[in-house]
């Protein structure tokens, strides 16, 4: 399973119904770790260093230091990005389906957006 960081804002319903979906998903949420309260940039080098995907609803801020970190060549996991005014339903249907499909190589330097 692909391994995930969810972003301090991320949306629980979204990871309950994911969770719900895939009982083998492995998430952190950034709380729980020592990229908590911590700056865009310090949240995605932490992702890097520790091989998670982050999960956010920044599309603005994350994307654009994401795209630093390409831009510069430092280590990207990846970010999926949904959007907060997506239906959750379809939020947990799309990222499901993703995640299951998928292998944590097919997300390094990239940045997803949901819906696809």
């Amino acid at each position: 399973m692909v391994p995930l960081l969810a972003d301090e804002n991320f949306n629980h319903r979204i990871l309950r119904g994911l969770r719900l979906r895939l009982p083998e998903l492995d998430c952190l949420l950034v709380q729980d770790t020592e990229a908590y309260q911590q700056d865009d940039p310090q949240v995605l080098d932490w992702a890097a260093r520790h091989h998670r995907i982050v999960l956010t609803h920044e599309l603005n801020t994350m994307t654009k230091y994401a795209y630093e970190r390409l831009d510069a060549t430092q280590p990207l996991s990846g970010v999926i990005v949904i959007p907060k005014s997506l239906a959750i339903g379809t939020a947990i249907e799309e990222l499901a389906t993703l995640l299951y499909c998928s292998t944590p190589e097919e997300f390094s330097s990239r940045i997803i957006h949901i819906p696809l």
